[in-house]
């Protein structure tokens, strides 16, 4: 009588937990699908603006939305102590390019304006510069230009404004 009793009460439990598992189930499907269609079209809202013709997203500007601003002079920068302890110093040339067609520009802040502060455009230059080594500078100048090219955009608040730096000279003794 007692193991009838247990199988019954097991069986009550077993029943019990089975309609409790079909009612959550019942309960969370449905708000499970409605997160993944949300998730859903947020990554591909992501994925079209990504993927969108935008220069400004895409990083790539066609040369007649270009004008260069060149520094009316080259650069002679003390460069930070590297691995053999020695002072260098680095010429560098240096040269903007500068989106016509952003709001910043249209604005105003052209290259006349620009030409009018440069002496705090060289100031910025000249520290991004003092940051890095002969050997940093030599082998991996890329990074040097996007250090240069972030202190203008965050100087300006116009990522689509000064597009890119450019190395027009740069020797380093």
């Amino acid at each position: 009588m007692k193991k009838n009793f247990f199988a019954l009460i097991t069986f009550a439990l077993v029943l019990v937990n089975l309609v409790l598992t079909a009612v959550m189930a019942l309960a969370v499907i449905p708000e499970t699908q409605k997160a993944n269609e949300l998730i859903t079209k947020v990554a591909d809202a992501i994925d079209l603006d990504l993927q969108s013709g935008d220069a400004a997203a895409t990083g790539m500007y066609d040369i007649s939305q270009l004008e260069p601003f060149d520094f009316s002079e080259t650069f002679t920068v003390n460069l930070k102590k590297g691995a053999d302890g020695q002072a260098h110093y680095a010429i560098v040339g240096v040269s903007l390019s500068l989106n016509k067609e952003s709001k910043t520009y249209q604005d105003g802040t052209d290259g006349a304006a620009l030409r009018a502060n440069e002496s705090i455009l060289k100031g910025v230059v000249q520290d991004t510069i003092t940051q890095y080594t002969a050997e940093e500078m030599q082998d991996d100048a890329q990074n040097v230009r996007n250090a240069i090219l972030q202190k203008f955009v965050d100087m300006y608040h116009a990522p689509d404004f000064i597009v890119d730096v450019i190395f027009t000279s740069m020797t380093i003794q």
